[in-house]
């Protein structure tokens, strides 16, 4: 697999290094200025530049060290949308449970795209992964949040009489957006989608929507048109995905079942690969992966970032071959089931616990596809 997805490929984000997450604290606290925070997250992301590399992987991210969270630094420079009050989100873990708030996003004027959301940040990781041989991937949360979280239908107001005038805004920003990235050298781009593999799929959040008056199923595919319409103009060298994501936080998760209710959108959705959590029972079977449009590559998350525990590559290539009975080899691939580190906090492993899970991806692909 020459072109991205590749057969060894990660999700994005990377545990936080302590001197980044007291940079962070210390810029917070007024005591560093930005200009030194800056410089500290360009020597990390050298680093995690490298950490690809030295793990035997063809591209790289820049480990979301620029970001808070996953979507919230993207998010909040788009004009039309505030943070409000934070929601009240339980995370299921081994455990327990997790307590996480997440600010609610507030709709009060038109969406607009005014400013670059990410392409100033890339601009700087590229040539970086350029100097290492590296491509560079940058990742960005799905478009389907800013109609879902708070701004669905019912809850659009006065702004948006017309909810597919909302639709139509949400993707041109998106448009806008990638169209900069790709200007900026950017040809490898993930989309992270949380609602149509979580409160779409998972069957205590799917009857919670309906409940609240949404259809789940025809949500569904009205997302797939909305993730369409925002890539549409992708010229045809940039690779797109989507990471099919039920929750990352402090090892937890908030959705859980198979892909069965949503697997519609593996033919729907216009990319060239998923993303797929496939780390626990909890994920399902790989039945729905029959679903999979024609060239599209199914990229299996066999590895945990949740916890420590380090996998049995003999049981990573049982499964993978299990898998290939419903997709062929060639349209598979393996990765990491999500980012270490979807909020700052990070997942309860060690930078060491990481970089063995990283190369076991690298070691098991090169053993399954070859080099």
């Amino acid at each position: 697999m020459r072109t991205p997805p590749f057969h060894a490929d990660t999700v994005g984000s990377l545990l936080r290094p302590k001197r980044l997450l007291d940079a962070r604290a210390a810029n917070q606290a007024g005591k560093l200025p930005d200009a030194e925070l800056r410089g500290i997250e360009d020597d990390e992301i050298k680093r995690a530049v490298a950490l690809h590399k030295n793990c035997g992987f063809r591209h790289t991210t820049d480990g979301d060290f620029r970001r808070r969270h996953w979507f919230m630094d993207f998010i909040e420079r788009i004009d039309g949308l505030r943070f409000g009050e934070p929601l009240a989100v339980r995370f299921k873990s081994a455990d327990g449970s997790v307590e996480f708030s997440p600010p609610r996003m507030e709709l009060y004027a038109p969406l607009k795209r005014t400013q670059s959301l990410t392409r100033t940040d890339f601009a700087q990781l590229k040539p970086v992964a350029v100097a290492a041989g590296l491509i560079a991937k940058e990742c960005i949360p799905s478009p389907t949040l800013l109609h879902f979280r708070s701004t669905r239908s019912r809850m659009h107001s006065t702004i948006y009489p017309d909810v597919e005038k909302l639709y139509e805004d949400i993707a041109q920003v998106y448009r806008e957006e990638i169209a900069a990235l790709y200007a900026s050298g950017c040809r490898y781009l993930q989309i992270d989608e949380t609602n149509i593999p979580g409160h779409l799929s998972d069957p205590a959040l799917r009857a919670a929507a309906q409940k609240e008056g949404e259809d789940p199923d025809a949500l569904v595919v009205r997302y797939a048109r909305l993730i369409n319409d925002s890539v549409r103009d992708v010229p045809d060298d940039m690779t797109v995905c989507v990471h099919m994501c039920r929750g990352n936080h402090a090892g937890g998760w908030f959705a859980e079942g198979g892909y069965d209710p949503v697997a519609v959108s593996f033919r729907e959705i216009d990319v060239d690969g998923f993303f797929l959590e496939y780390d626990t029972p909890r994920a399902g079977s790989f039945a729905p992966l029959a679903h999979l449009g024609q060239g599209k590559v199914a990229v299996l998350g066999l590895v945990t970032t949740k916890s420590p525990k380090l996998e049995n590559k003999d049981e990573l290539k049982r499964r993978i071959d299990q898998a290939a009975k419903v997709v062929p080899l060639d349209r598979l691939a393996l990765s990491p089931q999500c980012g270490f580190a979807s909020t700052i906090e990070g997942n309860p492993l060690s930078e060491d616990d990481q970089k063995r899970k990283l190369e076991l991806v690298v070691q098991t692909a090169r053993e399954v596809w070859g080099s």
